[in-house]
């Protein structure tokens, strides 16, 4: 606590960070001169007022600090001490809806049952856009000036004018202590991507939410806008959340690689493999988790539509990236986005591919060629690809005993409902095309 006190003397502010089921940003100011009484005691707040944490009867939640995860974050006028803080019940034991405790208790599962540590390396897409989503609104759509460039896939500076932009969201992440890998302009115009080192799937999910905000914050500071939202544009293609995975011993042995094995692909890496393509559908609205995610499964724009893998093949939900290196043999899962709640997602990948261990589930023979250019007769029911609607992969969901057990009945109970309502609001909303198509009638 020591320690604590004397990192938080020269911030302006302190905050404590959590996410709500939809994977929302929150956050509470603390006195940092009561950092002694948060750490003991917690800090309380109204659960029914964040989505999908409490009703009004039993609201009484309790903010807990991981003392692990203290970032100091400087800005150009303004520096913050930023907590990562698990939700804890009136009681003071982990909330059942709590995602982050989710993810750490299925890390635990893993380590306890198989003696698994798990590396995951997001990739953090994200649009550099005018105005903002209220600027948006008022203006019904997106104004003919809306993005900030037109450059392409890894334009350069003048082109890439968010060089910057992305440059500094870098500097300060480095400042915090977190390297990155790379970073450059995406395929889209206004479109780009920043990578950072692996880590254990808890500090990458604590490390997303940090990423979020400092992008925000610094587009704000330069008078753009940073939206994660997985398909603004119907033309182009939409912010992925790619995630890279693979297993290791308690020694650091890559348990994904095997010499004698076709390509090295380890035979638990083709359970693993097995476990999230036979549960992808169940799992869908976890990984793609708002109506507006589903707009982005079609043909040839990057987002993976089939449930399959390959060796090297972007087009497959799951990918194996060519590699040269025994410890740096992975899984690429291609078809999350930047919208839903990355505990449960991280989660929700490890839990299926141990789930394919558990079981010995058998893999099916890798993609060849594009998934794209395959000739389908389409069926508006067809379990060999991802669903293509948000109701598509509520049903699913909503049949899955899988899911149900992994998140526990609240969470489960709750993230539905969410969602539901979400679906519900969409489906009785009348939209400008509607209107332009049937108004004649």
């Amino acid at each position: 606590m020591d320690d604590i006190s004397s990192l938080l003397e020269d911030v302006d502010c302190t905050k404590l960070f959590f996410s709500d089921l939809n994977g929302r940003l929150m956050n509470l100011s603390v006195n940092k001169h009561k950092i002694d009484d948060i750490f003991a005691d917690g800090v309380g707040f109204d659960g029914s007022s964040i989505a999908g944490f409490a009703n009004v009867e039993h609201s009484d939640r309790i903010l807990m600090p991981d003392g692990k995860t203290l970032w100091k974050v400087a800005f150009d006028n303004e520096s913050v001490g930023f907590f990562i803080a698990n939700v804890l019940n009136e009681e003071g034991a982990p909330a059942a809806v709590d995602p982050r405790t989710v993810l750490q208790d299925i890390v635990q599962v893993a380590e306890d049952e198989f003696g698994f540590r798990f590396l995951i390396g997001p990739e953090h897409e994200f649009f550099l856009l005018n105005g903002d989503e209220f600027a948006l609104t008022d203006k019904r759509g997106f104004p003919s000036d809306v993005h900030t460039d037109r450059a392409g896939y890894f334009h350069s500076t003048p082109h890439d004018t968010g060089q910057v932009i992305r440059q500094q969201i870098t500097d300060v992440l480095e400042t915090c202590g977190i390297a990155y890998e790379k970073s450059h302009h995406e395929v889209t115009p206004s479109q780009h991507e920043v990578n950072l080192e692996c880590t254990d799937p808890v500090s990458a999910a604590d490390r997303t939410l940090l990423f979020t905000y400092i992008a925000q914050r610094i587009a704000q500071e330069h008078g753009y806008y940073a939206s994660f939202m997985p398909k603004p544009f119907k033309e182009y293609n939409r912010n992925a959340f790619h995630m890279h995975l693979s297993i290791q011993d308690r020694e650091g042995k890559n348990l994904f690689y095997d010499e004698a094995s076709d390509q090295n692909l380890s035979a638990m890496a083709r359970h693993f493999i097995a476990g999230i393509i036979r549960y992808a559908r169940e799992t869908s609205v976890i990984m793609a988790s708002t109506v507006n995610s589903y707009k982005a499964y079609v043909v040839e724009k990057e987002a993976p539509i089939v449930r399959g893998w390959g060796f090297r093949n972007r087009s497959s939900m799951v990918r194996v990236p060519y590699t040269r290196s025994p410890s740096a043999t992975r899984i690429e899962l291609r078809n999350p986005d930047p919208a839903g709640n990355v505990y449960l997602q991280m989660a929700t990948l490890i839990a299926m591919g141990l789930q394919g261990i558990r079981d010995q589930l058998t893999l099916s023979p890798p993609d060849k060629g594009s998934t794209y250019e395959r000739k389908y007769q389409m069926k508006m029911w067809d379990e060999r690809f991802l669903p293509r609607t948000f109701y598509e992969a509520l049903v699913e969901a909503e049949r899955s005993d899988f899911l149900k057990d992994f998140l526990g009945g609240n969470l489960y109970q709750n993230f539905m409902a969410l969602k539901i309502q979400e679906w519900e609001e969409d489906r009785v909303h009348i939209s400008a095309r509607e209107q332009r198509q049937y108004l004649s009638i």
